[in-house]
């Protein structure tokens, strides 16, 4: 049965290729021969064997030398790694601590290595957490102040403008009609509170999302030390820019943010934070935000995250409600539980 299933897709490639034109076979072939291949892998008998020693040999290496070259998988090193490559490579569950190591600033040198759970920095990327954290933050930020005044708060008299038949025009009330000017304003907004809830332990766990991250995409340095600078007054803006594009996290680099455990005078005042000029001048390049102020899109923001190792492990201390899995006893249960 075997042979007979083999026998009619080749007979029909020899019947279909034309020896004097040199046409190769047509697609519905090539599928057939492909097919012959895969079923019968080794021996004389397969499809490419049959048309290189008995319809021509010729073609059939022209044919092959021809045929382009299969697409090859995308190497790491082409380019960074998006957020898509790296959900299709998730983190290794079996492993316990993530390596993180400790740089000194602004020399960025590496000084020693620590490690953390892996329930901190290895967490795989979850889209949806960190879209709801990022939606939840930015309507707890909206004001929702705006306040229209409708045509019984507006002030004027309450007269009827002209009589209600006889003078040919439409029927219209008081002045403070919505349609006249002056007239109060028709379902205008009024004072509102845009806030949603999020429950706390999935935005916990969108924290500590945005950080695993950053960390398998090699974007998160840790710093062992303070993030002050030596430098102060005028020119020291110009300094830190020079020391970012040194340390490859500068405007060319996509920008960097910097998390610090508490303000620091002299970095604040590099980076714009009391100057509106030195800002404007400073955002292409980074943002300097302490660990208070600091919210789960910036993590996300800039191309890569510079971190205190002070203000790391205060977010790891602060997020970590939904790992708290301590059991709490009621009073009274264990003495009303029945005895054997």
């Amino acid at each position: 049965m075997a042979a007979k299933r083999l026998k009619n897709p080749l007979s029909s490639l020899q019947s279909s290729l034309c020896l004097q034109c040199r046409i190769s076979p047509s697609p519905i072939i090539r599928q057939s021969r492909s097919l012959a291949t895969e079923a019968a892998p080794s021996g004389p008998t397969t499809a490419d064997d049959y048309v290189a020693s008995h319809i021509n040999p010729g073609v059939a290496a022209a044919e092959t030398a021809t045929s382009p070259a299969p697409a090859q998988p995308r190497s790491r090193t082409e380019g960074p790694l998006t957020p898509r490559d790296v959900a299709q490579h998730p983190p290794n569950p079996f492993l316990r601590q993530a390596d993180v190591t400790l740089y000194s600033f602004p020399e960025y040198a590496p000084l020693r290595s620590i490690s953390y759970p892996a329930s901190h920095l290895l967490l795989p990327l979850r889209r949806d957490l960190l879209h709801r954290a990022v939606v939840y933050e930015g309507d707890r930020t909206r004001q929702g102040t705006a306040s229209t005044l409708t045509r019984f708060e507006v002030h004027g008299s309450n007269r009827k403008i002209r009589p209600q038949k006889g003078s040919g025009k439409a029927r219209l009330g008081d002045k403070k009609n919505p349609m006249l000017r002056g007239g109060g304003a028709a379902f205008g907004p009024k004072p509102r509170i845009f806030a949603t809830d999020l429950p706390h332990k999935i935005y916990d766990l969108a924290w500590r999302t945005a950080l695993s991250y950053r960390y398998r995409r090699g974007e998160l340095v840790v710093l062992d030390g303070s993030a002050e600078i030596q430098r102060s007054g005028p020119g020291s803006d110009r300094w830190v820019r020079e020391m970012l594009g040194w340390n490859n996290w500068g405007k060319a680099d996509g920008g960097s943010l910097i998390v610090t455990h508490v303000e620091r005078p002299n970095l604040w005042w590099a980076m714009g934070r009391t100057d509106a000029e030195i800002e404007k001048e400073m955002r292409p390049h980074g943002r300097c935000l302490s660990v208070d102020e600091v919210d789960v899109k910036d993590l996300l923001e800039l191309n890569r995250v510079i971190v205190e190792r002070g203000a790391l492990e205060r977010i790891f201390k602060e997020h970590t409600a939904d790992l708290d899995t301590k059991v709490r006893i009621l009073p009274g249960v264990l003495s009303q539980s029945p005895t054997p």
